[in-house]
Protein backbone atom coordinates (compact mmCIF):
# COMPACT_ATOMS: atom_id res chain seq x y z
CA UNK A 1 0.00 0.00 0.00
CA UNK A 2 1.39 3.41 -0.90
CA UNK A 3 1.03 6.57 1.18
CA UNK A 4 -1.91 8.86 0.36
CA UNK A 5 -0.47 11.90 2.20
CA UNK A 6 2.99 13.47 2.06
CA UNK A 7 5.40 15.13 4.50
CA UNK A 8 4.40 18.71 5.46
CA UNK A 9 0.80 18.17 4.29
CA UNK A 10 -1.91 19.40 6.67
CA UNK A 11 -4.44 16.77 7.73
CA UNK A 12 -7.17 16.44 10.34
CA UNK A 13 -8.43 13.54 12.40
CA UNK A 14 -11.15 11.76 10.45
CA UNK A 15 -13.29 10.84 13.45
CA UNK A 16 -15.45 13.66 14.75
CA UNK A 17 -16.06 13.75 18.48
CA UNK A 18 -12.71 12.08 19.13
CA UNK A 19 -11.73 12.99 22.67
CA UNK A 20 -8.02 13.22 23.36
CA UNK A 21 -5.92 15.78 25.21
CA UNK A 22 -3.47 15.82 22.30
CA UNK A 23 -6.07 17.02 19.78
CA UNK A 24 -4.95 20.22 18.07
CA UNK A 25 -6.90 23.35 18.93
CA UNK A 26 -7.00 24.25 15.22
CA UNK A 27 -7.99 20.72 14.26
CA UNK A 28 -5.08 20.42 11.82
CA UNK A 29 -1.88 18.44 12.04
CA UNK A 30 1.24 18.44 9.90
CA UNK A 31 2.54 15.14 8.55
CA UNK A 32 6.15 14.84 9.76
CA UNK A 33 7.07 11.31 8.71
CA UNK A 34 5.79 8.46 6.54
CA UNK A 35 5.89 5.14 8.34
CA UNK A 36 5.74 1.60 6.93
CA UNK A 37 2.67 -0.61 6.81
CA UNK A 38 1.74 -2.55 9.92
CA UNK A 39 0.74 -6.22 10.09
CA UNK A 40 -2.66 -5.39 8.50
CA UNK A 41 -1.00 -3.71 5.52
CA UNK A 42 -2.14 -0.20 6.49
CA UNK A 43 0.48 2.56 6.39
CA UNK A 44 0.98 5.00 9.26
CA UNK A 45 2.16 8.57 9.73
CA UNK A 46 3.74 10.74 12.39
CA UNK A 47 1.73 13.96 12.74
CA UNK A 48 2.29 16.99 14.93
CA UNK A 49 0.49 20.03 16.24
CA UNK A 50 1.24 22.56 18.95
CA UNK A 51 0.03 19.92 21.42
CA UNK A 52 2.67 17.38 20.46
CA UNK A 53 3.37 14.56 18.06
CA UNK A 54 1.65 11.21 17.60
CA UNK A 55 1.41 8.22 15.29
CA UNK A 56 -1.80 7.52 13.37
CA UNK A 57 -2.96 5.05 10.75
CA UNK A 58 -3.99 6.35 7.35
CA UNK A 59 -7.65 5.53 8.05
CA UNK A 60 -7.59 7.86 11.07
CA UNK A 61 -6.80 11.04 9.13
CA UNK A 62 -8.25 13.01 6.23
CA UNK A 63 -6.82 15.72 3.98
CA UNK A 64 -7.46 19.34 4.85
CA UNK A 65 -10.18 20.80 2.66
CA UNK A 66 -8.70 23.77 0.82
CA UNK A 67 -10.33 27.18 1.01
CA UNK A 68 -11.51 27.70 -2.56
Amino acid sequence: MSHKYHVRQLVRLARFGFSDKRVSSSGFYEVTRLMPADYTGEVSYRIKSSGGERAVRESEIAARVSDA
